[in-house]
């Protein structure tokens, strides 16, 4: 097959199996997460097109691997057999910008056909917490590990919820005092996260914020 025109480039894409996502960056900035689900849904498949009825029964489906397709795409191979979904660039670019709309266009089918969708059980996060500097000295511990509520889904959820802790804490943790890595990279408070992922919790300052002994 030769390689098709297109109009968006990916930067960095990465699959994350426990959570069920691919994440893709694009060369204009634009950063996507979509879960396998959505994706195998929407795949541009002949089998799926034509189908005349959306695709039911993919809540827990996952991506098994990812085959280049020249300089314009992927194809994707997922876990329920599917793997004849080939997805340009511009096509990721489309389901990630439209994702709300198309995802809700989703939803309303199932209704109309009497469908009950089915919310995949949420799998634990579990994060190991890389502390530096004054926050090393504070907490009297460089690195700890732990699992998240399911609600502390990014950066900043995970402050906050660091924050409320222990009673005082929430200064250590405040978003102006302190920048964040996220597997060695630094991370912006919408990043999300991943079972596995190791945060770095850096302070910007060079004094401590006053806090009551927190042991």
């Amino acid at each position: 097959m030769t390689d098709q025109p297109t109009r968006h480039h990916p930067t960095d894409i990465g699959l994350h199996r426990k959570s069920r996502l691919l994440s893709i960056a694009f060369d204009d900035g634009a950063t996507f997460e979509l879960p396998c689900e959505y994706l195998r849904v929407f795949s541009k498949a002949a089998e799926v097109r034509t189908m005349g009825q959306p695709v039911t029964g993919k809540e827990g489906v996952n991506i098994e691997r990812i085959e280049p397709q020249g300089q314009y795409g992927v194809r994707i191979l997922f876990d329920d057999g599917h793997d004849t979904g080939i997805y340009s660039w511009d096509t990721l670019y489309a389901l990630g910008a439209d994702r709300e709309r198309n995802w809700a266009a989703y939803l309303k089918e199932l209704e109309q056909i009497g469908h009950q969708r089915r919310e995949p059980q949420q799998e634990e996060k579990r994060i190991r917490l890389l502390y530096f500097n004054w926050l090393a000295q504070k907490l009297r511990k460089e690195t700890e590990e732990f699992v998240v509520p399911p609600s502390v889904a990014d950066v900043d959820a995970l402050l906050v919820w660091l924050g409320r802790r222990k009673p005082g804490a929430a200064p250590l943790f405040d978003r102006e005092r302190v920048r964040v890595t996220l597997n060695k990279q630094f991370a912006e408070g919408f990043s999300k996260l991943h079972d596995g992922d190791e945060v770095g919790i850096v302070p910007t300052s060079p004094t401590a914020p006053a806090t009551p002994d927190l042991v």
